[in-house]
């Protein structure tokens, strides 16, 4: 079994590169008055990393609400 869990982290690492080797086109970013310029695939992996973020934030924090109307 562990040979199953090393080839499945050895595609996912593998495909990973391959995705950044790919999108290596620069984009620029704008808010407000700041402005970023990054590759593609690095804008990817932020915005994913942010929706992480920010989703368990917001699971959370609708399970405290729950939990307190509980208690009342």
């Amino acid at each position: 079994m562990r040979y199953v869990y090393i080839a499945l982290i050895v595609a996912l690492t593998a495909l990973v590169l391959l995705f950044k080797l790919q999108n290596l086109q620069m984009v620029t970013v704008s808010l407000l008055s700041a402005s970023f310029t990054l590759p593609v695939s690095v804008l990817l992996v932020l915005i994913y990393v942010l929706g992480m973020l920010t989703g368990g934030f917001l699971f959370a924090l609708v399970r405290t609400w729950i939990r307190g109307a509980r208690r009342d």
